[in-house]
């Protein structure tokens, strides 16, 4: 049954449905509203020529339509300034409304978002620059017919339509630019031949559809021949001096001169345009804005700041056109017009503010520890709304943190921080703090690499360096842009280095990624992996299903990738299917949300009896550090809840980060708000803390801090010596110091340092697996140590082995031998790790290699990589759903089976009775995925056969039995609670207190004792079913319906009408 999202009306929710009509259309506010469903379009028109050199009237509008080329030259502003300064007087209006990696008709948006055509519209195009042809390059020569038509359809509709209200767009086809080789990619050597190819055909069509064309190819293929004149910061995205090539290109062949010398206080202002536009063309949080969460909040929230925006957007405009026609302009930018913002609605009630000394009592503690605060607001201001920490070579911790969260408003810039917190006299306390960087955007997540920090600042990864020394970044680079920014607590976050050098980070629902790259366009949507390659600029997509709130990552000690959704990480690395095709939710794995950091317990100043387990930090259901074991199973591992080392009755306490310290102390980073959550509050509540921010040290009683190993300015040899350490953190910093080394140098000392192992040694195979991580690291290789460990008699190194066949298959002559070999391994994790590198060698080989691992036993985590990596696009191009019965029947087998106990009946006899009577109330309630709202339906008469959306109301009759069919499609748990009249705030307030309890929130049921519950379902998990079976009151009323997970009553509720 496919449901519709529910009406709750005693409440004034509203079905999406009808939202933006109510919203949009009958409210001051509604003309800004730019959504999919009810922006307007342009009325058709007939085509005229478009002849070059163009020639503008004063007030032309000109919209930018098109991939990365155009998307990231807002951040620059040479084009446009050239254009302002050529037409004094002018006054030219440019949009930018291009977006990471389109194509001509592949342009995906967030839910409800008004698409490219709606834009230009509403801007009231005159002309349309469009650059495309880069990324559907990557089809190859086989794909220029499609290519042809695919452009030509475009053409034809863009030409056609009165943007402007008056007459046809003109439009012009601007090439994609050539690309260059630079360190780490030949993708000159890669891609321009290709290139070429498109710009050929794209020539072609522009003239056949008398559109404009400009060649940005050939000026810049010819300017890149030029050695030590890198053009490009990754070989086919410019930089500012690639962006001033472009930008004079593309003028001269607009308008048949040569560009004005660029005034720079002309393209300042440019650029300061840009970025209030591009915060209302691309938002954080749409999802709030234009998608399924847009409620009242989400009307309240954004239309009025892009009313706002708007007028500032135009209040640069008009510095612009200033500047353009040699007028002096104030220092100062006037937005005395921009009306503040309407107040929000304040919704449900926030939890208890508490100082830090009166947050502490309100922990409860395990008694082997004794937790102290590290640093708070009292002492740093500046670490407000912490969010995530990190260690440097010196040992000082960094903190990312923003004030800024959940996005800006208009008058607002970012201004979040990376700051430093010292501990200068090792007492346990921090002493000082440092501002490295600010004005940052919602930094969500960072790592130390390539000797700056890489920074999440969704929809970009931006790049930071101190390159002068002063102790503060300088330098800042964009260098990839196009992940999503549908949800900015779900965005680009959990940034962490492998164990053998790549940079993983994970998005999460709601969100749409598109990311140009030299080996083509990375796309992924609603949630899932990404590994980076800084050095190689690579950047490869994985492990993509449906999660929520996906938080916190780690490696165990063999590397074994272990995040929160799911837990066992390492079984979903498959590459993803084709685009926009997802993986299977992981059912019947540990998989759940709500966890932000964990860390393995190995430094030997905690007790024993928790070596080789695992602390968490958990902010949901409740807020507490807990500590859990890692058991390993025959097809993979599994974690089990043992205590809590931290509980904290002040639901305020938002652990969002845990990390071990260089002596042996974990660190929790505490976001603390006494607002928590984003559906149930306005994203511009003003009860949201932007002063509040701890961190809390945890440290064993009794325990000495140990003295770490030298990692600042440490030899290879020293920090070679630093793997053989048990301690995860030591070995996780020393490899990220080797990978500032020389390559070349890392390898000779590696060379060395592998034949003086002591094969005798206790870490003997561990030692080994850290130096082939140590090779990768640094771009290097080792086969002969690679061909050694994969027949060793450690089942875990085997499987570490098995891991790196993804990267060194194809330096290996015996590299389909050897892949074939850990497929057919005895042990179920060397299996797992040898059919997911199927998915990254991508031969018809591999595909054989796997059909024969599914041809072994499998349960759970393997069987899951199995399926995964049959899914996966390289593995996809050997078998086909209709016919692979036939080519390859083990492979069917396995992909189609279907398991006995989905077959099992539901019912027992007395069930079936009460399913006969006459007057069954039959009832269907679902859980709306990451809605937090149920969607209901219902059937009168047993027999009818039809079911009646509830729209929040499902009406019965005194005593009338009625069969609830429950379902939970979510990934977050629900209930079904059905109360006395009048009783839901009663009942689900004391839902949220259960959340203080630990003996609740292990349990995690939340059903309070109350005898207001007149019926009840358990907490479902997702994919989880459960009938109810019950007689209606037999006193009319209205009795509400609720999920009483904490928290979701507010809003997760509907009414049983008893009449």
């Amino acid at each position: 049954m496919k449901y519709k999202t529910s009406l709750c009306l005693a409440v004034g929710l509203f079905a999406w449905s009808s939202f933006p009509l109510i919203f949009a259309q009958n409210t001051e506010f509604g003309k800004y509203a730019m959504f999919q469903k009810t922006a307007k379009r342009a009325e058709s028109a007939e085509p005229v020529a478009t002849k070059l050199p163009l020639k503008l009237d004063k007030g032309t509008r000109i919209g930018l339509v098109g991939n990365t080329l155009f998307d990231r030259m807002h951040e620059f502003g040479h084009l446009e300034a050239l254009l302002q300064q050529a037409h004094p007087g002018k006054e030219l209006v440019v949009r930018n409304l291009s977006w990471s990696a389109d194509e001509v008709d592949l342009q995906p948006r967030p839910a409800n978002f008004a698409d490219a055509e709606q834009h230009l519209n509403a801007m009231h195009a005159d002309v349309v620059l469009a650059a495309f042809g880069y990324n559907e390059s990557f089809a190859g020569k086989e794909g220029l017919t499609a290519f042809r038509e695919r452009l030509a359809k475009y053409l034809e509709g863009v030409k056609s339509k009165a943007y402007n209200g008056k007459s046809a767009a003109r439009v012009v086809l601007v090439s994609p630019i050539a690309n260059e080789n630079v360190k780490g990619v030949s993708a000159a050597d890669r891609n321009n031949d290709n290139i070429k190819a498109y710009l050929k055909v794209m020539r072609e069509v522009a003239s056949e559809q008398k559109v404009g064309f400009v060649d940005a190819f050939t000026a810049t293929e010819k300017a890149m021949a030029s050695p030590g004149n890198d053009l490009t910061m990754n070989g086919c995205h410019l930089n500012e001096k690639g962006y001033q090539l472009f930008a004079s290109t593309v003028f001269k062949q607009l308008f048949g001169k040569n560009a004005p010398k660029l005034d720079e206080k002309v393209r300042a202002a440019v650029v300061e345009k840009n970025k209030q536009h591009f915060f209302r063309y691309r938002p954080l949080n749409t999802f709030y804005y234009t998608g399924g969460r847009n409620r009242s909040y989400g009307y309240l929230d954004f239309l009025p700041a892009m009313r706002n925006f708007d007028l500032m957007t135009a209040n640069r405009d008009h510095r612009i056109h200033a500047l353009a026609a040699g007028k002096k302009v104030p220092v100062k930018i006037d937005d005395s017009n921009v009306p503040k913002m309407p107040k929000t609605k304040v919704g449900r009630g926030a939890n208890q503010w508490m100082t830090p000394k009166k947050e502490r009592e309100a922990f409860k503690v395990d008694p082997r520890f004794e937790v102290t605060l590290f640093a708070s607001e009292e002492q740093f201001p500046d670490i407000a709304c912490p969010i995530q920490m990190r260690w440097d070579s010196h040992g000082r911790m960094w903190v990312s943190c923003s004030t800024t969260y959940p996005h800006v408003y208009p008058g607002q810039t970012p201004n979040d921080k990376i700051v430093i917190l010292e501990d200068l006299d090792g007492d346990g306390k921090a002493d000082k703090s440092t501002v490295w960087a600010d004005d940052l955007n919602v930094a969500l997540s960072f790592e130390f690499g390539d000797g700056g920090v890489y920074v999440s600042e969704e929809p970009h990864m931006t790049f930071l360096k101190d390159t002068d020394g002063d102790g503060k970044a300088d330098h800042r680079e964009t260098v990839l842009t196009g992940f999503g920014s549908e949800d900015s607590h779900h965005a680009l976050h959990d940034f962490a280095w492998t164990p053998d050098g790549d940079l993983i980070f994970r998005e999460s629902i709601f969100h749409h990624t598109q990311v140009e790259t030299p080996y083509g366009p990375v796309r992924q949507q609603n949630s899932g992996w990404f590994a980076w390659e800084p050095k190689l600029h690579r950047l490869t997509s994985f492990g993509t299903h449906a999660s929520t709130n996906p938080w916190g990552v780690t490696f165990d000690d063999w590397g074994q990738h272990v995040a929160s959704y799911p837990i066992f990480a390492s079984a979903h690395h498959a590459l993803d299917p084709p685009y926009p095709e997802q993986h299977p939710r992981p059912s019947g794995l540990q998989a759940y949300s709500g966890v932000c950091g964990q860390e393995f317990v190995d430094f030997p100043n905690w007790p024993k009896e928790l070596q080789g387990g695992m602390v968490k930090v958990r902010y949901k259901s409740t807020n507490r550090v807990e500590f859990l074991e890692w058991n390993e199973g025959e097809y993979g591992y599994d974690e089990a809840y043992k205590s809590d080392i931290i509980f904290s009755t002040n639901l305020s306490f938002i652990p969002v980060d845990l990390r071990y310290g260089p002596r042996g102390a974990m660190y929790v980073c505490d976001w603390y708000n006494p607002v928590k959550g984003h559906a149930q509050y306005s994203l511009r509540d003003e009860r949201r803390d932007r002063l509040s921010g701890r961190i809390w040290r945890i440290f064993p009683k009794g325990a000495k801090p140990q003295d770490p190993p030298k990692i600042a300015e440490a030899s290879i040899p020293e920090l070679l010596d630093v793997l053989k350490r048990r301690e995860y953190r030591y070995r996780y910093w020393a490899k990220r110091e080797l990978r500032e080394k020389n390559p070349s140098d890392v390898k000779a000392a590696l060379d060395k340092w592998v034949a003086k192992l002591d094969p005798a040694g206790e870490r003997f195979r561990h030692h080994q697996v850290e130096a082939i991580w140590a090779y990768r690291n640094v771009e290097q290789s080792n086969l002969s140590l690679l061909r050694e460990v994969l027949a060793c008699d450690n089942h875990h190194a085997r499987a570490a082995a098995a891991r790196q066949l993804r990267h060194w298959h194809g330096l290996a002559k015996d590299g389909d031998k050897l892949l074939a070999k850990a497929g057919a391994d005895q042990n179920g994790l060397v299996r797992m790790e040898a059919a997911i590198a199927c998915s990254y060698v991508g031969t018809k080989e591999a595909f054989e290699v796997l059909a024969d691992v599914a041809a072994l036993p499998s349960e759970r985590h393997l069987s899951y990589a199995i399926r995964t990596s049959f899914g996966s696009a390289p593995m996809r191009k050997f078998w086909d759903k209709d016919t692979v019965e036939k080519t390859n029947p083990q492979v069917h087998a396995f992909l189609f089976k279907q398991k006995a106990s989905n077959q099992r009946a539901e019912k027992n006899q007395r069930d079936k009775k009460f399913d006969r009577q006459k007057n069954l109330l039959k009832v269907k309630v679902s859980c709306i995925k990451e809605r937090m709202l149920f969607a209901s339906e219902y059937m009168l008469k047993p027999n009818l056969g039809e079911y009646k959306e509830a729209f929040g109301e499902i009406p019965a009759k005194p005593n009338q039995p009625i069969r609830i069919e429950f379902d939970n499609p979510d990934a977050t748990p629900h209930n079904f609670v059905l109360v006395q009249p009048d009783s839901l705030e009663e009942v689900g307030l004391a839902a949220n207190e259960m959340a203080k309890d630990p003996e609740a929130a292990k349990s995690g049921q939340f059903i309070p004792k109350s005898k207001k519950i007149i019926v009840h379902s358990k907490m479902l998990k997702q994919g989880e079913r459960e009938t109810l079976r019950f007689k209606a009151p037999r006193k009319p009323g209205r009795y509400p319906y609720l999920c009483s997970f904490p928290g979701h009553w507010a809003i997760m509720k509907g009414v049983l009408v008893v009449k």
